[in-house]
């Protein structure tokens, strides 16, 4: 049996995890609502799926969505999706998600429409603290965003860029309060009318 040993390890160097534990999961299934809900944030912009593409309406205020499904990972996932900015000049994706026992809120094209970073980190919004950073979008242009939780590192690209790069060992992480009913994973816009679509959650797998 033993001589036969060197034969079966490039097999088991192949052998991987359930696909359960490792498969991408969409979020949105390109049609309906299904495990989420409008978020009540009050004055609102109208909420609907069309031609496969979630529409944030612009509102006196936020918009948004709110996942109502099965309870998601608070480490070591990605969360990727392709945001639009229909109409307005604010933010079309403010992304909520889970950070280990806290939420942070990855902002794209806020206050005025270029800004980019993190809410909030030691209390500061992502206007004021070193998660922000600056890019030109423009309306009606599709972009595709990734963002990785991965143990103590924040990161996210957007077109494959990296944008945010921000350890979050020994932080304090909190939430804005126009965004706390994103909770646990929400995205919204600002006073903007935005577009959503294939919205994709992946475990990250680590070694024991």
């Amino acid at each position: 049996m033993i001589k036969y040993v060197h034969l079966l390890l490039p097999m088991l160097a192949f052998v991987q995890l359930p696909a359960a534990e490792t498969a991408p999961q969409k979020l949105f299934n390109g049609r309906d609502l299904t495990n989420w809900q409008t978020t009540p944030f009050g004055p609102s912009g109208e909420v609907k799926v069309q031609n496969g593409v979630i529409i944030l309406g612009m509102g006196d205020g936020a918009t948004g969505i709110t996942w109502q499904g099965e309870k998601l990972p608070v480490d070591n996932y990605e969360i990727s999706l392709q945001a639009c900015r229909l109409a307005g000049n604010d933010f079309f994706c403010g992304l909520t998600f889970p950070v280990h026992d806290s939420f942070l809120t990855l902002i794209i094209g806020g206050w005025g429409g270029s800004l980019i970073g993190l809410s909030c980190i030691d209390g500061y919004d992502a206007s004021e603290n070193e998660t922000m950073r600056i890019k030109s979008f423009q309306n009606r242009q599709w972009y595709n965003i990734r963002l990785r939780l991965q143990n103590q590192m924040i990161l996210a690209w957007i077109d494959g860029e990296k944008f945010v790069e921000c350890n979050i060992d020994e932080r304090e992480m909190s939430l804005r309060p126009e965004v706390l009913l994103s909770r646990p994973l929400g995205i919204a816009s600002w006073y903007t009318k935005a577009g959503l679509k294939d919205i994709i959650l992946t475990p990250i797998q680590t070694t024991p």
